[in-house]
């Protein structure tokens, strides 16, 4: 199989979230199966130069974007056996950002879908199957099914949509990418783009695509209620037959505490009392008491509402009462860049607030911490307690999608769990599960030691869950004539009737000739059938 992923992010080249991490990750257990992957992305201005060094210079095109006529650069390099392209053009790619601050992220990336499936002919790579992730790819199956699925070259790719986070939907006026695209005035009826008045990138990669994966098996659930569907849970619900949860996985190589080249000790689960000194140098390096019995707590992530940091700040002092050590870091709201600011200056012994995207230093949080503490409000999937499990730091969650997939609470009685969980969205019973967890600590050392251990044994990697792609990929190529959404499909046999044959007609003998109707009952069948009531036609009932 032919498999090309398109991406606006992926590690080692530029990262801003876990979508760079699983696109980097699940394309090389793809090539282990003996598949031919590859992956598009962006050529960013953060994209360092001993990456461009690297690359060679494949072609350029022009694409018509509307009214404008634009520059589309191919380069090309090879990672770790996969091969890498880059769509380069200064003008909307050569900026000191990633997403979200000039305005134009519509064009942007309306542009980008258009330049790969441009460039599909002319790398040479017809894929059997596009893989499209997250609203910045969305509108490749809209443009993909209305406008080029009609070419020979097209016809027979298939393309999937992954959903890594329904929050960001990618809304842009109508007009905006009407003006870009020229997808015609039945692309944004409400069954299509069209979303409260908006055009939807998210929703045209629902609509469009011919199979939709989350990236849990829990939030594919929850997307199709209310409460966590952002509004498409009936959109969802409809597609259901081709919506499935497949659980992200990590980078064991890159997570691996036994050779991680930027820990102070390595350590494995046999060696696991090597952790500790870990945690030593750290609390060193970052001013914090130098004290192998003080519980740390580590936070790595995005500093946004989602990620249940207002929990946090309701109860802040009474975790710092339980007196472990919280050290935060990652980037994100100036609200919670203040809250973990001041938390600094009022507990300056416990509290280490790091603002900024930090390689080394998480991979040093990871292997030096007991806990990790994620609260979210909601999780896709989550990919930080996955790590921590590796790194035998015990996460205390909240049961939400891919959180609740990966971490079993522990059970007191049965000794059963790989870490601490709770179910309400409720700062109190996360903070109820914080001191039972630091209690745990101090008082039942061998029993939170073995949860450790047992954590650090559990399988994180890609290998089955790239299994459950394969074999998606199988099905929709074993299967190119189904009808692509949106499309009617064949009519059945019932639906259109073939005209009934005619019975032969008696042959006709000298002896007896066929009777001739009575203009009478003529009549009567006629008056009969004037008579007869017809069934009222049933109106067409609006879309919801």
């Amino acid at each position: 199989m032919k498999i090309l992923f398109a991406t606006s992010e992926c590690v080692p080249f530029v990262k801003t979230g876990g979508l760079a991490d699983v696109v980097s990750a699940l394309p090389r257990e793809i090539l282990k199966a003996g598949e031919d992957v590859r992956v598009i992305l962006p050529l960013y201005k953060a994209i360092g130069q001993e990456w461009r060094e690297q690359m060679q210079h494949v072609l350029y095109f022009y694409v018509n974007l509307g009214w404008r006529r634009q520059y589309v650069g191919i380069e090309t390099l090879q990672y770790a056996g996969i091969t890498y392209y880059f769509v380069d053009n200064e003008q909307y790619f050569g900026r000191d950002y990633i997403y979200g601050m000039g305005g134009d992220e519509g064009e942007r990336f309306a542009f980008f879908c258009r330049a790969v499936l441009e460039a599909l002919p002319k790398i040479d790579f017809i894929p059997d199957v596009l893989h499209c992730h997250d609203w910045q790819t969305g509108l490749i199956p809209v443009l993909h099914k209305l406008q080029y699925r009609q070419l020979e070259l097209f016809e027979n790719i298939r393309t999937v949509f992954t959903i890594h986070n329904l929050q960001y939907q990618g809304l842009f006026p109508i007009d905006t990418i009407e003006d870009l695209l020229y997808l015609g005035n039945l692309a944004y009826t409400s069954d299509a783009l069209e979303f409260y008045g908006m055009c939807s990138c998210m929703k045209g990669g629902i609509v469009f695509s011919d199979e939709i994966t989350t990236v849990s098996p829990t939030y594919s659930q929850e997307i199709q209620t209310a409460y966590y569907g952002e509004r498409l849970d009936g959109l969802l619900r409809s597609r259901v037959d081709h919506l499935s949860g497949i659980l992200n996985g990590i980078d064991t190589v890159e997570y691996d505490p036994e050779k991680d080249g930027l820990l102070t000790a390595n350590y494995t689960a046999d060696t696991f009392s090597k952790k500790v000194e870990n945690k030593l140098a750290l609390q060193r390096e970052l001013g914090l008491t130098v004290d192998a019995e003080v519980p740390m707590i580590a936070m790595i992530t995005r500093l946004s509402g989602q990620k249940g940091l207002d929990l946090v700040e309701c109860v802040l002092p009474e975790i710092m009462n339980t007196g472990a050590q919280l050290v935060v870091l990652g980037m994100g709201e100036s609200r919670y860049v203040d809250l973990f600011s001041w938390a600094q200056w009022k507990y300056p012994q416990q509290v280490s607030a790091n603002f900024q995207m930090n390689h080394a230093l998480a991979h040093k949080l990871y292997a030096a911490a007991d806990m990790y503490l994620m609260p979210s409000l909601f999780e896709p999937c989550g990919l930080s307690q996955l790590i921590s499990l590796r790194y035998g730091t015990l996460p205390i969650t909240r049961e939400t999608g891919g959180l609740r997939d990966t971490v079993l609470a522990y059970n007191e009685f049965t000794g059963d769990g790989n870490g601490f969980t709770f179910l309400y969205y409720n700062a109190h019973d996360m903070l109820h599960v914080i001191e039972n967890a630091v209690r745990m600590f101090h008082d039942q050392k061998d029993v939170f030691k073995g949860l450790a251990i047992r954590a650090m044994k559990g399988q994180y990697g890609w290998d089955q869950s790239a299994k459950k792609y394969i074999d998606l990929y199988a099905r929709l190529i074993a299967n190119p004539s189904a009808p692509l959404p949106g499309e009617a499909p064949a009519p059945a046999e019932e639906e259109a009737p073939k005209p009934a044959k005619k019975k032969a007609a008696p042959k006709a003998t000298a002896a007896k000739k066929p009777a001739a109707k009575k203009p009478a009952a003529k009549a009567e069948a006629k008056s009969a059938a004037e008579k007869k009531p017809r069934a009222p036609r049933k109106k067409a009932e609006p879309a919801k």
